[in-house]
């Protein structure tokens, strides 16, 4: 009997690229485990590479100083290309909304919980701050929500990983952050949250929560090898908060949150754009099936630019 012409993951050598943060390592990891079940072998058989990327090495500056997004992708996009590696594992969030023709993106891993955490020792949530408290964040759309609700905090930027913004809040350098629970809960850290926030009024930013695997376009046999454990869930929700972004031109340069989910059979998506000084908030609500995920976050997106004023993000 013929054995089946399908590549298998030992037959591709698949090597999965990844930022070397303990955070994006703990995404490769839960993917390669996913990989591995699904195909019955060793997670061994899976090699995960470490690529630094321009947003690793640049701290000292907001992202949307710096370049935006990209900085955070080109090194894993460039390694796709020339297959030093077979596919890319990135926070879905930190995906530009442009990708370069050469890459695709296959689908996404089961959400995890959206919400924002509040870290600090000293209040449950913003408005139990002290007028004047320092709040770190190297998010624009934190830090326009903290000033929206609180205009007499001091928002500053606080940049590096998850374990190194916590240190310097332990360390007194600020007196509360605000991290993804995701992250946290990927990295065993829930536990250092103050309080969760409720997404309603802290919108999350467009794919969070969502693990994002890419890889070279018209690569179908590790597209083929991939597909068992994307979420369709995941996908549809994603489709259209990235709908929503592209209309938008959303980058790291707008404070945007966007946030889509499946109930009751339904699509759920809610969206709001800022002015970084949190002085002016404009919402976007839309509902309908979830095959017009990408039709809904563009009418969204659409509806805000209709509302938005021209000259909203100058200073």
């Amino acid at each position: 009997m013929l054995s089946s012409s399908r590549p298998t993951v030992q037959d591709l050598k698949l090597r999965i690229g990844t930022r070397g943060s303990p955070l994006a390592l703990a995404q490769a990891r839960e993917l390669r485990r996913r990989l591995a079940a699904a195909h019955g072998v060793a997670e061994e058989a899976l090699d995960i590479v470490v690529i630094k990327t321009t947003g690793d090495i640049i701290l000292d500056r907001a992202l949307s100083e710096a370049g935006g997004k990209g900085l955070f992708t080109k090194e894993l996009d460039l390694a796709l290309m020339r297959g030093e590696i077979g596919i890319a594992v990135h926070s879905a969030k930190d995906l530009p909304t442009q990708l370069p023709d050469e890459i695709a993106i296959l689908g996404y891993l089961p959400r995890e919980d959206v919400r924002d955490a509040w870290i600090s020792p000293h209040a449950q949530h913003p408005l139990g701050l002290a007028a004047g408290s320092v709040v770190g964040t190297a998010s624009l759309r934190r830090g326009a929500i903290v000033r929206r609700l609180r205009p007499d905090l001091n928002v500053v930027l606080l940049r590096g990983n998850v374990e190194t913004r916590l240190a310097k809040l332990a360390g007194g350098e600020v007196d509360a952050t605000l991290l993804a629970l995701a992250g946290l809960k990927r990295l065993g850290l829930e536990g250092k949250a103050s309080a969760l926030l409720n997404p309603e009024e802290f919108v999350p930013a467009a794919g969070q929560g969502a693990i994002a695997i890419t890889a070279r376009t018209g690569d179908d046999s590790t597209r083929a090898l991939i597909a068992p454990i994307l979420d369709q869930d995941t996908g549809l929700a994603l489709a259209a908060e990235r709908a929503f972004l592209a209309v938008l031109d959303g980058s790291c340069k707008t404070p945007i949150g966007a946030y889509a989910r499946l109930e009751g059979g339904r699509l759920i998506f809610h969206a709001l754009v800022l002015k970084p000084d949190g002085s002016a908030c404009f919402e976007a609500r839309v509902s309908g099936e979830p095959g017009e995920a990408i039709a809904l976050g563009e009418g969204a997106g659409r509806d805000l630019i209709s509302r938005i004023p021209p000259d909203l993000f100058e200073d």
